[in-house]
C-alpha cells in the first residue's frame, strides 16, 4: 500500500503530455470520457473535466490518479485509494483532522520532497465543515512547477527556477482518501507582475480546490455479497 501510495503521488507531481481532453472516450485511459465529464476507473468518482482542448487541455491518468493540464492557467490531479485496514482504523481512532494531517505529512509532502528536497510546508488548515472534514495544506516546491516548461511564462529578474506553490485538499469518502492538488499557475506564469501576499495566495487556491471538489460526484459502489 505504501509504495502504490508513493508511485502514485509522483504520478501526479509530474506527468510527460499526454491524452487530448477531447469529450469522447480513449481506450488509452483508465478511466472514461462521456462528453465532458471523466469517471475514475471503479466509478469511484466523477467530475465535470476542468480544461478545455482549445486551451491545449489534456487528460492522464492511472488506475489511481487523474491529472488535468493546459498550457495557460491548469495543473490539476486527483487521487484516491482506498483504505487499507490499519488506515481505516487509524481514521476511526484519530479522527479526521489527526488522520489526514498524518497522511499529509507521510505521503504527500514527503514524496514532493523526495523530488524537490527544499520542498516545505507553508500551512495547513483543518475545515471540519467541509467534505465531512478535509484537510487543506499549501506546498511550496523551488524547481517543481509544471508551468516553468511553457512559452508563456513571464520571467522576472534572475534566472533561477522559480518556487511553485501547490495547495492540496485531502478528505476521505466511502472508505477511500482523496487528495485534489492544484499548483497556483499565476506565480510562475506571471513571474514578475504576480504580486500577492502567502495569505491571499493560499486563499485563491482554498477557492480554486473547493470549486473542484464541487465538480466531484462520488456514486456509492454496492458491495459485492459474499456466497
Amino acid at each position: 500500500m505504501n509504495n502504490r501510495l508513493l508511485a502514485a503521488l509522483t504520478f501526479a507531481i509530474w506527468i510527460p503530455a499526454g491524452l487530448p481532453a477531447q469529450p469522447s472516450a480513449s481506450p488509452n485511459l483508465y478511466g472514461r470520457i462521456d462528453g465532458q465529464t471523466y469517471a475514475a476507473p471503479g466509478g469511484f468518482f466523477k467530475i465535470q473535466i476542468p480544461v478545455l482542448p482549445e486551451f491545449g487541455g489534456e487528460v492522464h491518468d492511472t488506475e489511481n490518479v487523474v491529472t488535468f493540464d493546459d498550457s495557460v492557467s491548469t495543473h490539476i490531479s486527483i487521487a484516491n485509494f482506498p483504505l487499507d485496514m490499519s488506515l481505516k482504523w487509524e481514521f476511526e481512532t484519530r479522527g479526521a483532522q489527526d488522520f489526514l494531517a498524518s497522511f499529509y505529512s507521510t505521503f504527500v509532502i514527503s514524496d514532493f520532497q523526495a523530488r524537490y528536497p527544499s520542498a516545505t510546508t507553508e500551512g495547513i488548515q483543518f475545515h471540519p465543515g467541509l467534505l465531512e472534514g478535509s484537510l487543506l495544506a499549501f506546498s511550496l516546491l523551488p524547481g517543481g512547477s509544471f508551468f516553468e516548461k511553457t512559452k508563456n511564462v513571464i520571467v522576472g529578474p534572475g534566472t533561477e527556477p522559480a518556487v511553485a506553490k501547490r495547495g492540496s485538499l485531502l478528505f476521505v469518502r466511502h472508505g477511500r482518501i482523496f487528495i485534489l492538488s492544484s499548483e497556483l499557475a499565476e506565480r510562475v506564469t506571471q513571474r514578475s507582475v504576480f504580486q500577492k501576499t502567502a495569505n491571499e495566495e493560499n486563499e485563491i487556491l482554498r477557492l480554486r480546490l473547493i470549486e473542484l471538489a464541487g465538480r466531484m460526484q462520488f456514486p456509492v459502489i454496492p458491495r459485492t455479497k459474499k456466497r
